[in-house]
């Protein structure tokens, strides 16, 4: 929803990202809204003994919200919820707070991806159903990384005009694609059939999910740099010890 002339939005559809004590009663929020993306809301009175908007402002609710303000930090006036809060437990609740901290680190204040907003949604939807945490969390990630300029290329081998053979095996370097395996790359191996079946969605098969969460795994790693995911810690501290 566009910002009218004197700098208020209404009623605009999002969700918390994270939440934290501003001053003495008052919260900053990070918001990702449907049109103007990443925001930074103060939301005043939401604490102490009679807190605004109490059962509104809670992460992986659907929201309409209203704030004043222009820039990247603005003054929420108005929180209603969009429909019901969404039933995430266990796993599926700790893969949300994965997807927030995605969101998080690797957008910025004010550069609106509605497609991105949509995708969340969506991914959200999936964990709350329970159809599949690996599904939803690899559909995610695959769309943030497309959304945000660091989709995969898999139609030709980097470098060159050679199109991938889906029978070769090849390895997937995030700086300039995939290149031919045994050569002097180093890293995870993937058939040209698996690389174009994760960047077209295809997840149809439990090999190729597996494949999936390595490939997209390394890319985050690499765009992330020396930036570290604490869920993505406590996910590698839940899964069962090889030895």
């Amino acid at each position: 929803m566009p910002v009218n002339a004197v700098g208020q939005v209404e009623l605009e559809a999002a969700y918390v990202l994270h939440a934290r004590p501003y001053r003495e009663s008052s919260q900053l929020l990070e918001i990702l809204a449907r049109r103007q993306g990443r925001l930074g809301l103060v939301a005043r009175g939401a604490r102490g003994r009679r807190p605004r908007w109490r059962s509104a402002l809670q992460p992986f609710q659907p929201l309409r919200l209203s704030w004043r303000g222009r820039g990247t930090l603005c003054s929420l006036v108005a929180a209603e919820a969009a429909g019901p809060p969404l039933p995430l437990r266990g796993t599926a609740l700790m893969s949300a707070w994965y997807l927030n901290e995605l969101v998080l680190a690797f957008t910025t204040r004010a550069d609106p991806h509605p497609e991105l907003f949509a995708h969340y949604g969506a991914a959200l939807a999936g964990l709350a159903q329970d159809a599949g945490t690996e599904l939803a969390l690899r559909r995610f990630e695959l769309a943030l990384l497309t959304e945000l300029g660091y989709g995969l290329s898999v139609e030709r081998v980097a470098g060159g005009s050679q199109r991938l053979d889906p029978d070769a095996e090849y390895i997937y370097l995030a700086e300039s694609g995939a290149v031919p395996a045994g050569g002097s790359a180093d890293g995870p191996r993937f058939r040209g059939a698996e690389l174009q079946a994760i960047a077209a969605g295809r997840f149809d098969e439990p090999s190729l999910l597996r494949q999936a969460r390595r490939l997209l795994g390394s890319l985050i790693r690499y765009h992330l740099g020396e930036r570290e995911l604490r869920t993505r810690r406590v996910f590698e501290a839940m899964r069962p010890s090889r030895t």
